[in-house]
């Protein structure tokens, strides 16, 4: 019987086209022939590349070799019990940002099924069986993702190291002027991970369940957020008064984008929202709808994460034209996916309470400095709006030059009970949608009553083009009034169907859905588990210091500043290590080592 060697060169390579990722360094080592077959062999790596990971979208180059490299590092990194691995974070933000891009639908059955298990072996290690995980209504690169982070090491280490986190810490006395690469970085990936927090003891007061649970420290990071949403410092001409950095670049500020949804997920806790399956969905389930393509109409299978633009094989490909076509024409009629339903929150403070914090006695706080803790209540209002395009033009000015300029209108509709919002309860609404030169989606829109203009909002839609996860931004007036209001708001689709007269839909599918929306608004246990108890309303005032000499004095003494570098663009550290001869081009050039050793006040203006 032969051996493998002295086989055909094309069942060799179709033989190693079945190798788990993980082990191609050990066969690279085993010999120079199977080294000089694997040297630059693109048809092998794709192979490897398509049995363990999704189909990279039509027109998209790959260089194969260097994703199944960093694929294998990514998980190394990920899997390793380096207590100083976050020194890795602008890899990692990488090459998860190139996996949900390359994400895409599995096929299968359209239901979901039990995760396979992961064993565990005795290295301290996670071996990740990539060709044995197939979940039918989840994208393999979405699953390979949830099983990277699902250590509670691998989410303090890399989503918790923006100024947010930082600072509940403890760790930050002096201030640097922002943005800082790190942070930046850090809630990036956080953003796109989602608002499913890790459980981490440093922000935890006792080591009790209690203590951990994901809404005690929901409730212990708020006011670190609030203070840096409400603060009216954060909205300038440079940043478009919106989630952006303040130098006129439309590029994302992604500590503000992370503080937003701190704050959106507190209050959608607070209401007892965060067991509605069109909230779970997307906010509770780490990095859903968090890459291109990834809407689903709400309601029509468990998870998120399909489009046509996707293929589903390359043997495929040419049963799928007729799609394509048709997709391509309704892309020309709606190419941001605008047109449909969507759920809004928006949150609010009271403005007296807004004022007295931004505008205080003998206010001497430097610009690079944070305010005080805010931790005072919040109003939420949920808001469902029907949108459909009225325009498209092209791109301006400023604008990314591949993408249109989208018009918008259409109506918004509060779901709200409280006769505090009958006045200005419904209103209509238009904006635009573009795309930013740095390539993100940016929506902006105007609330409208009785034919004026009132409140703006700018924000930006996490996972790119037609996204599941939706727009998060700030809304403010339309006039960027120096003296506010402002605050955060986030919106996501739940239906593709058109708008038709609102006051006469005759009983259709998105009526009925606002009818149950409504029924759940009133009834916010309906999803919720017997026994399961509601998180206090706020935390006490008494658990945080105020401001001492202009240096805000945080109650989380825990551990010394940490130190970080100065990493600049995270994309300079993305070289690919060579593969040279006989020698594990898997290996990093540092390697991993183990370590051994209250919503019912007074609503002001409002």
């Amino acid at each position: 019987m032969g051996t493998l060697l002295q086989l055909p060169p094309e069942l060799v390579h179709h033989i190693l086209g079945y190798v788990e990722p993980q082990d191609l360094g050990s066969i690279i080592r085993t010999c120079h022939f199977l080294n000089d077959t694997l040297k630059g062999n693109t048809a092998v790596y794709r192979s490897i590349y398509h049995r363990a990971l999704d189909t990279p979208p039509t027109g998209k180059k790959i260089e194969w070799e260097r994703e199944i490299h960093d694929l294998v590092r990514l998980q190394r990194i990920c899997s390793s019990q380096n207590t100083h691995k976050e020194s890795h974070l602008p890899f990692v933000l990488a090459a998860v940002v190139r996996l949900l891009w390359n994400a895409s639908r599995t096929e299968g059955d359209k239901k979901d099924v039990e995760s396979p298990s992961l064993p565990f072996e005795g290295n301290g290690s996670w071996h990740y069986p990539l060709h044995a995980m197939v979940y039918p209504s989840h994208p393999r690169n979405i699953s390979f993702l949830n099983f990277l982070f699902s250590s509670e090491e691998t989410r303090e280490a890399f989503l918790t190291r923006s100024f947010i986190f930082e600072r509940a810490r403890g760790g930050r006395k002096h201030f640097q002027n922002p943005p800082n690469a790190i942070h930046q970085q850090s809630a990036k990936l956080h953003s796109l991970f989602g608002m499913a927090l890790p459980m981490l003891d440093q922000l935890s007061r006792n080591n009790t369940t209690a203590a951990r649970s994901s809404d005690s420290i929901i409730s212990r990071i708020r006011p670190f957020a609030c203070s840096k949403v409400y603060d009216l410092r954060e909205y300038t001409t440079g940043s478009g008064w919106g989630p952006f950095l303040n130098d006129g670049s439309w590029r994302v500020d992604w500590e503000k984008v992370e503080a937003i949804l701190l704050v959106i997920e507190a209050n959608l806790r607070k209401k007892r929202l965060d067991k509605w399956p069109l909230v779970w969905a997307l906010w509770m389930k780490p990095f859903a709808g968090s890459w291109p393509g990834s809407y689903w109409p709400w309601g029509t299978v468990i998870s998120w994460g399909y489009d046509d633009r996707f293929d589903v094989g390359e043997d495929e490909e040419s049963g799928e034209r007729e799609k394509s076509g048709q997709e391509k024409a309704k892309n020309r009629e709606d190419p941001y996916g605008v047109t449909g339903t969507w759920f809004r929150v928006v949150c609010f403070i009271d403005y007296n309470d807004f004022f007295h914090y931004n505008f205080p006695v003998g206010d001497a706080i430097p610009d690079n400095v944070p305010r005080p803790l805010l931790n005072v209540g919040e109003a939420t209002r949920i808001i469902v709006m029907k949108i459909s395009v009225t325009k498209i033009e092209d791109p301006g000015e400023g604008d990314h030059p591949d993408y249109p300029v989208v018009t918008f209108s259409g109506k918004s509709r509060s779901l709200d009970a409280s006769e505090l919002w009958q006045d200005d309860a419904d209103s209509d609404i238009r904006g635009t949608v573009r795309m930013t030169p740095e390539g993100e989606v940016r929506w902006t829109s105007y609330s409208i009553f009785e034919g004026e203009e009132r409140w703006k909002s700018e924000g930006i839609q996490i996972g790119g083009l037609k996204s599941g996860r939706g727009v998060v931004g700030n809304w403010f007036d339309k006039d960027h009034d120096p003296h506010g209001p402002c605050g955060p708001t986030a919106f996501w689709k739940i239906s593709n169907k058109k708008p038709v007269n609102d006051d006469n839909d005759g009983g259709n599918k998105n009526d009925r859905l606002i009818a149950h929306l409504k029924v759940a608004l009133m009834d916010p246990g309906l999803y919720e588990s017997e026994g399961e108890e509601a998180e206090p309303d706020s935390v006490s005032e008494e658990d945080y210091e105020s401001e001492s000499d202009g240096v805000v004095e945080d109650f989380y003494e825990l551990g010394d500043e940490d130190d970080f570098e100065d990493y600049g663009d995270y994309t300079d550290s993305l070289g690919v290590v060579p593969a040279l001869q006989l020698e594990d081009p898997f290996d990093d050039d540092e390697p991993v080592e183990d370590d051994e050793s209250g919503e019912d006040d007074d609503l002001g203006m409002y």
